[in-house]
């Protein structure tokens, strides 16, 4: 992704300038080698986050009584564990289906009203090659690190305010941790 003149990165740049919040309500979901990567990250940079993490048919991060994910700062717009955030941040605003029937991974971007990253995407089509790619990385390695309890349980939440840019077949083991041969 290109720098700005401030020396931030092209989303942090989109995203600070945002009137929503995907830090907020979101509840990331969270493979147990990303928990275990965040929690050492957490120690490694003495950052004080009792019970970072929550689980309800899913792990994710802990969420404030406002449902502010615990590992943003408020005061900064900026995320405690930026380094080694969850695959889905990572990969956002690109996120995922998966159609049982064809056995594929759909990928949709969120719309452009709702995420001033993804405008910036849908602008520079460069960019949004290249973090598309990136994100379909990160997205698969989740899809291959959950359960299928976890992953169902994904899978039942909706994300209205995006449209598919594309699709591709589900690795072998994600189609048989599925059931669906």
């Amino acid at each position: 992704m290109p720098k700005n003149d401030n020396g931030l990165t092209y989303s942090f740049d989109a995203c600070s300038r945002c009137k929503t919040s995907c830090c907020q309500d979101a509840k990331p979901p969270l493979s147990e080698k990303r928990k275990k990567i965040i929690k050492e990250f957490l120690e490694q940079q003495k950052v004080p986050i009792e019970k970072p993490f929550s689980k309800q048919h899913y792990s994710y991060p802990a969420v404030d009584e406002l449902v502010f994910c615990r590992l943003f700062n408020k005061s900064t717009g900026k995320c405690l564990v930026h380094p080694v955030k969850t695959e889905t941040c990572r990969a956002g605003p690109v996120t995922f289906d998966i159609n049982f029937s064809t056995k594929k991974v759909e990928w949709f971007l969120k719309k452009t009203e709702i995420c001033a990253f993804a405008a910036e995407l849908y602008r520079d089509k460069a960019a949004l090659k290249s973090h598309f790619e990136k994100a379909k990385k990160e997205l698969v390695q989740l899809i291959l690190e959950l359960d299928s309890e976890e992953l169902r349980a994904i899978l039942k939440i909706e994300e209205p305010y995006t449209f598919k840019i594309g699709e591709d077949d589900l690795p072998l083991e994600i189609v048989q941790k599925l059931g669906l041969k």
